[in-house]
């Protein structure tokens, strides 16, 4: 059975950073392209970053420079590095193996002063 756990959101004020970590089990994420994904409350899910198999990125425009998408096979783990969070930033984010209906549980990041 394949499961995504993430971890690492919380409250945090304007300007700081958290790192958001995706770790999957019951599959080889090495050969798939992941994904990071936000839904803020009353807004449609929207991806944030995703990273392929060759570990090419892509991140939203409104995140880029300050987000950054990393993944390390060997742990099967996929991070997202968040630095100079802003209140817009709020959101649940969710990590997703993308082309297939794998979702994690989803993880909290709040940014409030």
């Amino acid at each position: 059975q394949v499961q995504l756990v993430e971890s690492g959101g919380g409250l945090v004020q304007p300007g700081g950073s958290l790192r958001l970590s995706c770790a999957v089990s019951g599959t080889i994420i090495g050969g798939n392209p992941v994904g990071w994904f936000r839904q803020a409350p009353g807004k449609q899910r929207e991806v944030v970053a995703h990273i392929t198999t060759l570990g090419n990125t892509n991140v939203k425009d409104s995140v880029k420079g300050r987000f950054t998408i990393s993944r390390d096979n060997a742990k099967s783990t996929v991070y997202l590095q968040m630095n100079d969070l802003k209140p817009d930033d709020t959101a649940v984010y969710y990590c997703h193996i993308l082309g297939t209906s794998l979702w994690g549980q989803g993880t909290q990041v709040t940014v409030s002063s």
